[in-house]
């Protein structure tokens, strides 16, 4: 399951979407995470889904990355699942037995938001595979150097160096946490097998040398730091200046128009609905 998770990880490519500013990435993903939340009605998932599944074809990333983040959240979204199945009692009456029962409108909730919290996934995803931590850094810091004006902007540059070295060592310490378990799988530790509660104990060994490596790690990168005489990005110079192209211009052009296909949908599908009842 640890070896499963894939999201953090830069992957190289020569793709559409590697190619747009970072800056235009990270705004556009609010904004698609803004109507995935709107999208209510089966027109309006069904263009979300063609929209995200678009942007994965266009990363050139493979589909096999994207199901690996998705196997890790399964016992997530088969929760979210059967809480909203059980939750929502409108429409035609299925199940019923005891305090539970299952309606029409309980289905149609959990699969709206399984969907919902899986295009959510995949599109987050889609930014951290075609976008270095450097440069997801660089602008966020960009797109907030307005707050350098109020007095902020060593705090800006303090929680963009933070998120980078958040990202850049996720997939270290996925390695380590896989490292350890096999170590332990070695010494004749049982870690899978048994009860819910045997193996929250069986945590324990893991966990222990998991925080000490991370600490460890952690002074190792601040003596480093230091020695660098890393100052908190005063008087800092950008090797790689970020530029807006055409292709930045048309990839908000595509997005734009997609939203509005959204909000059509779901204007005029309330329109017919009004219409009909």
């Amino acid at each position: 399951m640890i070896s499963d998770i894939t999201f953090g990880q830069f992957f190289p490519c020569n793709s559409v979407i590697h190619k747009t500013d970072p800056r235009i990435k990270f705004l556009l993903l609010i904004f698609i995470i803004v109507f995935i939340f709107l999208s209510k009605t089966v027109m309006t998932m069904a263009l979300s889904l063609i929209f995200v599944v678009i942007i994965m074809i266009a990363s050139k990333i493979p589909f096999s990355l994207y199901l690996k983040n998705l196997k890790a959240i399964l016992p997530i979204l088969i929760f979210t699942a059967i809480i909203n199945s059980l939750y929502v009692k409108d429409g035609t009456l299925l199940f019923d037995w005891w305090i539970f029962s299952i309606t029409t409108g309980g289905i149609y909730r959990a699969a709206l938001m399984a969907l919902r919290i899986t295009l959510l996934i995949f599109v987050s995803a889609s930014l951290t595979y075609t976008t270095t931590p450097n440069d997801l850094t660089d602008a966020i810091e960009r797109l907030c150097f307005p707050l350098k004006f109020i007095g902020l902007g060593t705090m800006v540059h303090v929680l963009t160096m933070m998120m980078t070295i958040a990202l850049r060592f996720i997939p270290t310490l996925i390695e380590e946490t896989q490292k350890i378990i096999n170590a332990q799988k070695a010494r004749g530790a049982d870690i899978e097998s048994g009860g819910l509660l045997t193996k929250v104990k069986a945590l324990a060994p893991i966990l222990i040398p998991l925080i000490i490596l991370s600490v460890r790690r952690a002074y190792d990168l601040a003596e480093a730091m230091e020695c660098r005489c890393y100052n908190g990005g005063v008087g800092k110079q950008r090797m790689k200046q970020l530029k807006l192209h055409r292709r930045d211009i048309a990839v908000c052009v595509v997005s734009v128009f997609w939203a509005i296909l959204i909000i059509l949908s779901l204007v005029f599908g309330e329109v017919l609905c009004n219409a009909i009842y």
